[in-house]
């Protein structure tokens, strides 16, 4: 079983679309820092909040050097553990959305996907149908995707 980290930006649009499941389709498994769990948690009052702790398919684990963090002062407390974990267990992928948070993974010769290349995987596998509504209605729920970005998107998986 591959071994997948994410952060908790990926996770939180997922949750805006009522497609966490998405995850479990694709990987059988993720693993989160237990930073990413606190900062689901601090959303508890968020209409699409979910205890992470009650889903069996993921699992929440602590980092062993809590001292990496300190290299990423740049980063929150979840994209810090999140790359840290994904660097202790050899991770085979870290889902991470920031721009930094991924230029530090890269630089962690880690593989990095985000939201939108999951929503396009779950395409290509047929786990959804179409993807142009699930990009809009991420607009609607303040994740920001440019126009230009969901065009070439939609050309990508021939929804244009």
């Amino acid at each position: 079983m591959p071994k997948i980290v994410s952060n908790t930006t990926p996770i939180i649009s997922l949750l805006k679309l009522s497609q966490l499941n998405i995850l479990k389709e694709l990987y059988s498994e993720i693993l989160i820092p237990y930073a990413v769990f606190q900062e689901i948690e601090d959303g508890k009052n968020k209409r699409y909040y979910q205890d992470l702790s009650k889903i069996d398919w993921i699992k929440i684990v602590e980092i062993q050097d809590s001292q990496a963090i300190k290299y990423f002062l740049d980063l929150d407390a979840g994209e810090s553990e999140a790359i840290v974990l994904a660097t202790e267990i050899g991770a085979d992928l870290i889902i991470i959305d920031e721009k930094l948070g991924r230029f530090h993974a890269k630089h962690a010769d880690l593989k990095v996907t985000g939201t939108i290349g999951i929503l396009i995987k779950a395409k290509r596998q047929g786990i959804v149908r179409d993807l142009k509504p699930l990009l809009y209605e991420l607009t609607e729920k303040d994740v920001w995707i440019s126009e230009k970005l969901i065009e070439e998107i939609l050309k990508q998986v021939g929804e244009w």
